[in-house]
């Protein structure tokens, strides 16, 4: 049993390559729904977001395994490209590491931003309902949201944090100076789209237009900023007065088109315009960038932006991976008795069996016994299985992570006929023997 990620993030690949391997909610709940059918993997979460794609899971051999989980990447996505240039993968303690420095922000594109907190725990929450979580997984993400909570209590790493959607009313402020005389155009009525709006006010802008398929969270989103909702369909011919476009949608194809930007440069008569696209999947096609008197930038463009703010947060970052690294310690330590977790409840759980069985054959044949006389054998029972099974299970825990590990869990298995799945169980098996197991 090992814990292994594999992914692809800001750092490792350009947006072109991200939004090919962007995963939607409903195809993260349909590929968990099918893990069973993914040989060697027993619990997996699946972490996808505009900078990444991560997959992690528990696996029976990291070496074996990873390639049945790129192939999960690959079904998850409906993409098979050559990508291993961009991928990286890491086990046990630097899966641990990494999750943990993703939960606290600190792998994040905007150091310090709190958005990904929430993604961890919505990717969590999905693969608790998918039921492709159980004892490592849950142990594993429970710790990781604390370590990220833990960072932004105890730590200033997010005084002054830049968002993306900030970077981008930035980049837009940068490029037209004052905004209190332009009109801006949103496409989307998200999380994303609500921040830029409300930095969009916060910088002055004269008139926000609101865009979305459902146009009532258009209505909705634009009501709150004292703008405007329009219909999606055709909302960039009624752009003609917008000086910056946004864009922040889920869809999984360009919403901007080149020959639909033509024709509204052709009635701007040479104005220009500024679109800044922070989709994944991206919404502009790039080739609108190729159009006279207009300005693309893509999520990977706002970089520069939030790098001028890093530097403030560089020290409080110091502190937050010392906690990280606390937190892997701490983990790490608890990791070392998971293995032995299912089959201590086999053997609790065998045993009390046994207990009880012995109490009604005893109590058959003892129909006089008073309440009293009654618990006090439960009680002398309990306390006897208790005391026998102590020095058995202080045995496992002190081999827990030493070569000595695997022989004590086969000789306890023997030993008490506790083997009941198996050698050559299949991975639904294990994976349901851990769910099983007491946490």
């Amino acid at each position: 049993m090992q814990l292994l990620i594999l992914g692809l993030n800001h750092k490792t690949a350009p947006v072109e390559v991200r939004e090919h391997f962007s995963i939607s909610r409903q195809s993260v709940r349909d590929g968990l729904e099918n893990l069973n059918e993914y040989e060697g993997i027993s619990e997996a979460v699946v972490l996808s977001t505009c900078n990444r794609s991560e997959m992690y899971a528990v696996v029976d051999d990291a070496k074996e395994d990873i390639a049945t989980l790129k192939q999960f990447l690959f079904d998850l996505t409906g993409n098979d490209e050559d990508i291993d240039a961009y991928l990286y993968s890491f086990v046990d303690e630097e899966c641990i590491r990494h999750l943990f420095n993703v939960a606290s922000s600190l792998d994040s594109l905007v150091l310090g931003e709190g958005q990904i907190l929430s993604q961890v725990k919505e990717a969590y929450a999905i693969a608790r309902e998918a039921g492709t979580t159980s004892t490592v997984l849950n142990t594993l993400f429970h710790r990781a949201i604390a370590t990220g909570k833990r960072v932004r209590t105890e730590t200033r790493i997010a005084y002054n944090s830049v968002s993306v959607s900030y970077a981008a009313v930035e980049l837009a402020q940068e490029k037209l100076g004052s905004l209190s005389a332009s009109n801006a155009l949103i496409f989307g009525a998200g999380k994303m789209a609500e921040l830029t709006a409300q930095h969009l006010v916060a910088h002055g802008v004269h008139k926000i237009y609101v865009a979305n398929r459902h146009i009532e969270k258009a209505e909705q989103l634009a009501a709150e900023f004292g703008g405007e909702a329009v219909p999606f369909e055709g909302a960039l011919k009624q752009a003609v007065d917008v000086d910056v476009i946004v864009t922040s949608t889920g869809a999984p194809h360009y919403v901007v088109k080149p020959w639909e930007t033509r024709q509204l440069m052709t009635k701007r008569k040479g104005r220009p315009l500024f679109f800044i696209d922070i989709a994944v999947p991206r919404d502009v096609d790039p080739e609108v960038e190729n159009i006279k008197g207009v300005t693309l930038y893509n999520i990977d463009a706002l970089e520069a932006v939030v790098d001028e703010h890093k530097e403030e947060r560089q020290q409080e970052a110091k502190l937050a991976h010392a906690i990280v690294e606390e937190e892997v310690k701490s983990i790490e330590d608890k990791f070392q008795y998971l293995s032995f977790r299912p089959l201590m409840a086999l053997l609790s759980e065998r045993c009390e069996r046994i207990r009880l069985r012995e109490i009604r054959r005893a109590s058959s044949k003892l129909p006089d016994l008073t309440k009293s006389e009654r618990r006090q054998i439960e009680h002398m029972t309990r306390m006897i299985v208790r005391k026998i099974l102590r020095m058995p299970m202080m045995k496992l825990n002190a081999s827990a992570g030493t070569p000595q590990e695997a022989f004590y869990i086969e000789a306890m298995r023997a030993l008490f006929k506790l083997d009941t799945i198996g050698e050559a169980a299949t991975s639904e098996e294990r994976h349901n023997r851990y769910r099983d197991a007491k946490q």
